[in-house]
């Protein structure tokens, strides 16, 4: 069995005290590290690249193969900290804690980092707020076999632990970018990528739409909807039909429901 370092028990050790900070966005973005809590988050964010600063975990609860994933944690530079009782609630969120809470380095999201193959499938998120969603947003992606999700104007980090926890650990495996509107709408026609915007009033149903190119699909936010900064033209509007009493659905779903109709045309399996 490796050697760690001494167990941790109390809430008030310094490195958790400057773990649990990143909880809060400044925090993050001023130590370019975020927090991944769970063995299958952490999995994932090692699998798709992700490196890894410290990892907090509770030996006592950790099977074969979650030891597995401390060592390959050490070989990616981590320092693991044997962590119990008070120390790990501190860090943990929710009533889901697998016993793993690790802090990683936060990837590259500006868009000239974006690497596409052709005729790429990309949503675009604007204005997303709400880290739940937006890690719904990716987990479909993911799901969808998305080549990108780019967040404009976004009002969340990308690398929010909550959008984490919420796209399962995908979101390490889908490539990201951030910008603003004007940023994102500019290098999509540098490509020569179509935009094809999500609105609950466009003349076209979704399922007439030619998604079959290299196309991104843009969605505004949960409360406000896609603003006007995506005209049309040049973007192309598309909406779901809403049979029911409700105007919209959730933006994780309707990015679900999109992305899968895109897949369908493009023959995906």
């Amino acid at each position: 069995m490796p050697a760690y370092e001494p167990e941790i028990t109390s809430a008030k050790n310094a490195r958790v005290r400057h773990a649990a900070a990143l909880r809060d966005r400044r925090a993050r973005e001023d130590a370019g590290l975020t927090l991944v809590d769970g063995v299958r988050e952490l999995e994932r964010a090692l699998a798709g690249g992700a490196r890894p600063a410290e990892v907090f975990a509770d030996l006592s609860r950790l099977d074969a193969h979650g030891r597995d994933l401390l060592a390959l944690a050490r070989e990616r530079g981590a320092l693991v900290l044997p962590t119990a009782g008070p120390a790990l609630d501190r860090l943990a969120y929710g009533d889901r804690s697998e016993g793993v809470v690790a802090s990683i380095r936060m990837p590259d999201v500006s868009l000239d980092a974006l690497r596409l193959p052709p005729d790429p499938l990309i949503v675009v998120l604007e204005g997303v707020e709400k880290p739940g969603n937006l890690g719904a947003v990716i987990r479909s992606a993911d799901g969808a076999g998305v080549d990108a999700v780019i967040a404009a104007d976004p009002r969340t980090d990308l690398f929010n632990p909550n959008a984490i926890r919420a796209s399962l650990g995908a979101i390490f495996a889908v490539p990201l970018a951030q910008g603003t509107s004007a940023e994102v709408q500019a290098w999509l026609a540098r490509r020569g990528i179509e935009v094809v915007t999500a609105r609950v009033d466009a003349p076209e149903a979704y399922t007439d739409a030619d998604l079959s190119g290299p196309v991104a699909i843009v969605l505004g936010s949960e409360a406000e909807g896609l603003s006007d900064r995506w005209p049309s033209p040049p973007a192309r509007p598309v909406r779901l039909p809403m049979r029911g009493v409700g105007d919209s659905l959730n933006v994780s779903i309707a990015a679900a429901v999109l992305v899968y109709e895109a897949q369908r045309q493009r023959g995906a399996g």
